[in-house]
Order: C-alpha cells, then structure tokens, then sequence
C-alpha cells in the first residue's frame, strides 16, 4: 500500500440536489478509486467503526476509466448487499486498461453497531469526472440516496 500525504490523498463530497456527490483523490488514480469507495462506504456506516477483519474480492471492467470508476463503486455495493457485509478499507491489485481487480475489507453489517446513516443505492454518471493535475488524480459521480 502506498503511502500519501493528506494533500494527496483523502475524499470529500459535494451538493447536489436529491444526491450525494462525491470525490477520491489520491496520487495514482487506483488511490483515487479507493478514497471515493470511503467516501461512498462512509455516506452508508460510519467507516471508523467497522474491522476489517475479511476481505472480498472484486473485479470489474468498463469501455473507458469513467465507466470503470462507476462499476467499481457498484461492485462494490454489490459485493457488501451480496455478503451483508460493511467495508472500510479497499485496495485496487490490478489495473489494465479498463479492468480492475481489488479487495473490500469489513466485517458483518452490525445495524446497532455501525449505526447505518444513509441508503445508497448505486453510483451514477451523473456529473462524473475523472481528472489528473499533474500532481494527483480525483476521481467524482453523484450517489444516488
């Protein structure tokens, strides 16, 4: 796992009118990816309290890297409906092109314990942007709630 600065690396969310925008960033964009799937995770369960003690694997793919970045975050979803699970911690193995493979690490979905917050039920195209300064990558969509 590479290690970045808070600058470089981390997540936030943006309004939007019915949703919930959010944004990654990272210095590679496999960082990116993984910050937003936080981001988006954090919307559902407060991240912070979840172990991650297993691991799922997810793999997808998409015509181009937008498309890539909204399947991820719905294999993600997936993957956590699929296993009743809550995740906290991502990490992407591969990235050709436009197929990726990656872990979600969490644990059991606890409603007491992890205090569910929102329902999100997928990633959208909506507003989704995938851009590279230079410096660091962000990657961003709307979540629908």
């Amino acid at each position: 796992m590479v290690h970045a600065s808070q600058e470089e690396r981390g997540h936030e969310y943006f309004d939007h009118d019915a949703d919930v925008g959010i944004v990654g960033f990272g210095t590679s964009l496999q960082e990116a990816f993984e910050e937003a799937a936080v981001a988006m995770f954090d919307l559902i369960v407060d991240v912070g309290q979840v172990e991650p003690n297993d691991e799922v694997t997810v793999e997808c793919q998409g015509a181009d890297t937008e498309e890539l970045f909204v399947e991820w975050l719905n294999a993600l979803l997936a993957q956590a409906d699929i296993h009743r699970m809550a995740f906290s911690e991502f990490s992407i193995q591969h990235m050709n092109g436009h197929r990726l493979s990656g872990i979600a690490r969490g644990e059991q979905l606890d409603g007491e314990r992890h205090g569910p917050k929102l329902e999100v039920k997928a990633a959208t195209y909506s507003m989704l942007s995938v851009d590279h300064d230079g410096n660091r990558w962000s990657v961003r969509c709307v979540v629908d709630v």
